[in-house]
Parts: structure tokens; C-alpha cells; sequence
């Protein structure tokens, strides 16, 4: 699939920020980007930060959107802008309070509540920021997110890159994990991710981070936050518990979302995938969906 969106690698914009590979062609300053700069999270392209991918979006936006997980930070609004997320109006804003976050900041109606499969009608494009890793069956959601999308419509995502967040000690996912989630038809988070999430997590400092200096795990209290994993899980009896599923880094996620194309479990084909500049802790994402429905 050719795609109109701006490259992932952008030569006389690479140059412009090295002034050392100023006199270097083309061919010879994407090398550099290729072979140093991604590991070193040198940007290839503008769009490689959240504002100008976002201003990027908007920019050539025309149609309506629906935005998934907006959470108390929504990234898209106007009268074209749908929101889907599991928590009602009403609980996002409790949850804001508890969070020591305005309330005020929550989408006033989140249209569709729940499981994608409540969204009844189509868009010409989707976006979620810091939502994909969350779904506990990734296959499904890209499956309902391309028949949500109209002809040609496109699904742009901001995804947490595991090594830069608080995901850094968590194994990266592979397609097996993902496959198997789709096999048992998850529609909740398991004990593992439960408890992953409870014992693993580190803190969300993406520049040291990029220094490599996660916390360490606490030996002494494992068991103790393992038990209350355990009773949160139980506790929830079936229930949605708000974790992450899934820990990607941009060349894992391509290689997921390009393999699923491949085995036609999605219509959708990844066209970008950006890398992730230096001490940030997300990179940005490109689904599309071809012209016909597959």
C-alpha cells in the first residue's frame, strides 16, 4: 500500500538538525539514521514528537473521527469527534479526582461505553493515544477498529514504548502471546498482567530511562505485592481491571501488526511507524486501510 502520510525518515530534516551531515546525500543521511540514530533516538522526522504528529492529523482531518480512550486527556474534540472508552462520563471524572486530576478535563459525554463492539457506526479515521496496549485481545481490536473505519480511512495511534516507561522491566510481547490472547477470545486482563503490572512496574522517568537506570525489583516485598495482585483479581471476580496487556517497542510493533496483516487477521496494514526520539517515552503509528474492504 503506497500511503500520502509524511515519511518516517525526512533527509533534509535530518540534516537540519546534524550539522555534521550536512554535506551527506540522501542515501548516505538515512544510513546514519538507519545504522546510529534510531538507537540513539535522533528524530528522522518532525513527526516523530505527539504535537506535530497530532497537528499533522488534524491538519489533513476531514470527515467525522472516533477516538478511542480518551480518558481525562482527550486528544481530539469538536463536533465531528466521537469518544469511546470503558468508564462512563461519570466514572472517568471520579476517577480524575481520585487520580489528583480536574475532572473538568474528561470528555462531558463519552458517546460509546464499553467493548469497541457498542460503536455502531463508521469513520473516516481513528485515533487512541496510550489505549492499543491496554486491549486484552489485540486482534479483535484491530479487527473492529477496521470495520469501523470507512474505505481508505486510517487508524493513528500514540504507543508507550516499553523500554521508556514504567513497562521497562516487562518482557516484550511477541505475536505468540498476541495470537494466543486472540485463540482464548480475551475480554479481560489476566492474573499475569495483573500481576505484572502490580510487581513490575518501575518509574515512568523516560530520561533515565534512556540512561538505562530502571528501579529494581523489590525482593523483600515480591511476595507481598504478588498476594495483592492475587485479591484484586479475584476481588474484580471477572471484571475489567485497567492494565496494560501488552509492551511494545516500534520495531515490535510493526513486526506484529505487519505479521497479522499477513496472516489476513487485519485489514489493516501498518504505512508508519516512527521511531522514538530520545528521552521520550511513546512513539506514534500509522494503520491504514485499503481502498476496498478485505
Amino acid at each position: 500500500m503506497t500511503s500520502n502520510f509524511p515519511p518516517e525518515f525526512d533527509p533534509a530534516y535530518y540534516r537540519s538538525r546534524f550539522p555534521e551531515l550536512a554535506l551527506a546525500n540522501d542515501h548516505e543521511a538515512e544510513a546514519h539514521f538507519r545504522n546510529h540514530g534510531v538507537a540513539a533516538g535522533l528524530e528522522g522526522s518532525p513527526l516523530v514528537h505527539r504535537a506535530q504528529f497530532l497537528d499533522e492529523i488534524n491538519r489533513r482531518a476531514e470527515g467525522n473521527a472516533l477516538e478511542i480512550g480518551p480518558s481525562w486527556s482527550p486528544i481530539l474534540c469538536g463536533p465531528n469527534v466521537a469518544y469511546l472508552d470503558v468508564f462512563s462520563a461519570e466514572e472517568l471524572r471520579a476517577r480524575a479526582i481520585k487520580n489528583g486530576v480536574d475532572p473538568e478535563l474528561c470528555p462531558s459525554v463519552i458517546d460509546f461505553v464499553g467493548d469497541i463492539a457498542a460503536v455502531d457506526q463508521k469513520f473516516d479515521y481513528v485515533v487512541s493515544s496510550h489505549s492499543i496496549e491496554h486491549q486484552p485481545d489485540l486482534v479483535h481490536h484491530l479487527k473492529s477498529v477496521h470495520d469501523l473505519l470507512k474505505s481508505g480511512g486510517s487508524y493513528y495511534l500514540i504507543i508507550p514504548d516499553k523500554r521508556f516507561c514504567f513497562d521497562a522491566r516487562k518482557a516484550e510481547s511477541t505475536i505468540a502471546g498476541v495470537l494466543q490472547a486472540h485463540q482464548e477470545r480475551r475480554a479481560n486482563h489476566t492474573l499475569q498482567s495483573v500481576i505484572e503490572g502490580a510487581v513490575f512496574s518501575t518509574h515512568n522517568n523516560a530520561a533515565l530511562h534512556w540512561q538505562e537506570q530502571p528501579s529494581p525489583v523489590d525482593d523483600e516485598q515480591l511476595a507481598a505485592l504478588v498476594e495483592l495482585a492475587i485479591k484484586e483479581f479475584d476481588a474484580a471476580n471477572g471484571g475489567y481491571i485497567d492494565v496494560h496487556a501488552w509492551y511494545f517497542t516500534p520495531a515490535s510493533f510493526r513486526s506484529i501488526a505487519s505479521t497479522l496483516f499477513k496472516l489476513g487477521l487485519t485489514g489493516l496494514q501498518p504505512t508508519r511507524v516512527f521511531n522514538t526520539p530520545r528521552n521520550a517515552l511513546e512513539f506514534c503509528a500509522v494503520l491504514e486501510k485499503a481502498g476496498t474492504d478485505r
